[in-house]
């Protein structure tokens, strides 16, 4: 059943990343994640469980980006301390969360406050619920279509 969202999962990653291949891998990455973790899984809802999965693989690849350049001067390696790596994915975190909390103030309400909650703050929908009172199932439109939201501001960014 989780396959007949290959399609879906597929472009949430090649919306980030822009690349087939990466975009390829990264869904092959997510399903793989999803099976490994599927005893885990509530069975609550098995789309937005695989949507955030591949939006969190696909994040992780944008952080890991800059890593995989290949410098070409001898002076870039003289430079490297173990402590610099460590500050180079504090960096690296700050930014995409960043442009994360940018993009979500730039929605209008309720989405705003839905998007900040549940990508930004990362809480679950049913403590979004409790914070809020609203019905589960209006949050979870929200939250599908502030992803919309978000996913056109990214590429707008990305240009």
């Amino acid at each position: 059943m989780i396959l007949e969202y290959q399609d879906l999962i597929f472009s949430i990653c090649y919306k980030f990343t822009a690349n087939y291949f990466d975009a390829e891998d990264l869904a092959q990455d997510t399903f793989l994640a999803a099976y490994k973790n599927y005893a885990s899984f509530d069975g609550a809802n098995e789309r937005a469980w695989l949507c955030r999965i591949a939006t969190n693989k696909s994040l992780d690849y944008l952080k890991r980006a800059g890593r995989r350049s290949v410098p070409t001067e001898d002076v870039y390696f003289s430079g490297l301390s173990a402590e610099g790596a460590s500050l180079e994915d504090d960096v690296m975190d700050r930014e995409v969360r960043r442009r994360l909390w940018e993009c979500c103030n730039q929605l209008k309400s309720p989405y705003r406050e839905v998007a900040i909650d549940y990508y930004y703050h990362e809480m679950e929908i049913g403590d979004i619920v409790k914070k809020t009172g609203k019905n589960i199932k209006t949050l979870q439109t929200q939250i599908y279509r502030a992803k919309g939201m978000l996913r056109q501001l990214y590429g707008k960014e990305a240009l």
